[in-house]
């Protein structure tokens, strides 16, 4: 199992460095931010100066969207990085939550998101690509690499990405939601001729060490917000009865509203309908062991990479303590296991 690390580009960018820095000397892979240019600050320009400071981890969006950026910009941006640091970056893309919900925009369809994920997949990758009507490519580019991992929750979402991905987001560590998504990924996959096996499976969830459950639980319940405004659009679209658990729709009836200018914030004041045992089953919250409990299930169901969210009070602690005793024990697992 691979580790990411989430965090959000909060005023100083020098913090973001930080604890990008942090998170690779502690054995994280990856570091992963929000992407949402009106709450917090422009993450490609800190990927920059994250590249430029550390030495293996790759960066991306978790996620972006084909709304408020050209496609053709985006894939610039990602083969610039790529030229200047050497292959170092991923690409999370979802239909659109804060970055276009805060200007009461709405999320793309899954068209247009199918469509974006082509343009800029292949103009990334040092190809040639068809786009409206013109057929275009980087000139200054050769080798760039870059993978693409959608961020799914529906039926139609998750078939798109089965079938275009290659990776799979899944935003919560609920152990009978991921097994149930990951199948239908892995499914939809099999149908079109691709072998699922080469397609990542991508858990994030906020990471908290500690004993004290209901700080914990107060610091991360801002989770289950967000994760109920996709599951809400997802029960508008198919009723409280479709495929999806029951478990990943029932919490959301006493849902009344949604700021987004608290998104992503422990203390979020819209998040009070989240109940506890929605928090304890979508996020890793104890001790060192507890995490490393939960996260060997994920991995027998097929998850390839944990990427922690830390947006809460105890984030260098929690990344210390992952590197080193979650991350060791992980990898000994994979290793017994093989």
């Amino acid at each position: 199992m691979e580790f990411g690390a989430v965090l959000q580009t909060n005023p100083p960018a020098s913090r973001t460095v930080h604890l990008a820095k942090l998170a690779e000397q502690h054995g994280f892979e990856y570091v992963w931010t929000f992407d949402s240019h009106l709450l917090w600050q422009e993450p490609y320009v800190i990927y920059s100066q994250i590249l430029n400071e550390t030495h293996r981890v790759k960066v991306g969006p978790m996620v972006t969207n084909p709304a408020t950026r050209d496609w053709t910009v985006t894939a610039s941006l990602y083969a610039t990085l790529n030229e200047m640091y050497g292959n170092r970056t991923i690409m999370g893309i979802g239909r659109g939550d804060s970055a276009v919900r805060v200007t009461n925009g709405a999320p793309t369809t899954l068209k247009a998101l199918r469509e974006s994920i082509h343009v800029i997949r292949e103009l990334a990758n040092s190809r040639p690509v068809e786009y409206n009507g013109a057929e275009l490519r980087f000139p200054w580019s050769v080798g760039s690499e870059l993978d693409v991992w959608v961020a799914a929750y529906g039926p139609l979402a998750l078939k798109l990405t089965g079938e275009v991905g290659d990776g799979f987001i899944l935003q919560l560590a609920d152990l009978d939601i991921a097994e149930w998504m990951i199948k239908t990924v892995r499914s939809a996959a099999e149908n079109v001729g691709r072998d699922p096996d080469e397609i990542a499976f991508c858990v994030a969830a906020p990471m908290y060490i500690g004993d004290d459950w209901q700080h914990m639980r107060d610091q991360c319940r801002w989770f289950g917000g967000m994760v109920g405004n996709h599951v809400a659009d997802i029960v508008s679209k198919y009723g409280a009865d479709s495929s999806v658990p029951t478990a990943l729709t029932d919490y959301i009836k006493d849902r009344e509203g949604y700021d987004y200018n608290e998104h992503g914030r422990a203390g979020n004041s819209h998040t009070a309908f989240v109940p506890d045992e929605i928090v304890d089953r979508f996020c890793l919250l104890g001790t060192a062991d507890e995490h490393i409990e939960k996260l060997k299930k994920l991995k027998d169901i097929g998850v390839t990479q944990f990427a922690g969210y830390l947006q809460h009070d105890n984030k260098e602690e929690t990344l210390r303590v992952y590197g080193e005793m979650v991350i060791p024990a992980l990898k000994e697992h994979i290793t017994a296991k093989a």
